[in-house]
């Protein structure tokens, strides 16, 4: 239920020009989900709507998508900047960077906010990451095996 309802709440504001909580809420209601004022609240902040003037002296909720866009796509171009390998050790991720770029690499990690992964500590030149299963770890490399393969098919090596 909440998947849609977030669905909705983003069609709407792209449809629409609402400036509250409350107008939200009565759009929604609309729409046939049955939202208080603390489930909205609950929504933006998740969403990370924020507001943003309309040109005519408003201020409307927006999605901020694409900046959180270009933070991903930051975020991958210094993870696969200072890349070198990875391994796993059952649910943890080790992870060989350039030398000197750990920390960055590992900051870069964190910022993709990848659900599988509990922490990352960050020496010179290696990352140990704390993976919530084993399963989970095979799933992070993949993902991660995806982004580099693709940065490099890119020429961005």
């Amino acid at each position: 239920m909440k998947i849609r309802r977030h669905d909705k709440i983003r069609e709407l504001i792209s449809k629409y020009e609402i400036e509250t909580q409350e107008e939200l809420a009565e759009r929604l209601n609309m729409e046939g989900f049955n939202v208080t004022q603390a489930t909205i609240s609950r929504d933006i902040r998740e969403l990370k709507l924020t507001k943003l003037p309309n040109g005519k002296g408003r201020q409307c909720y927006t999605l901020m998508k694409k900046e959180e866009d270009e933070m991903k796509d930051k975020f991958i171009r210094i993870f696969c900047d200072g890349y070198v390998s990875m391994d796993m050790a059952q649910n943890i991720l080790v992870i060989k960077t350039v030398s000197g770029l750990a920390m960055a690499v590992a900051a870069a990690l964190d910022g993709l906010h990848f659900p599988q992964v509990v922490g990352t500590i960050a020496g010179d030149d290696t990352i140990m990451c704390a993976v919530r299963s084993v399963e989970d770890t095979v799933s992070l490399m993949k993902e991660i095996q995806k982004f580099v393969n693709t940065r490099s098919l890119n020429g961005n090596e």
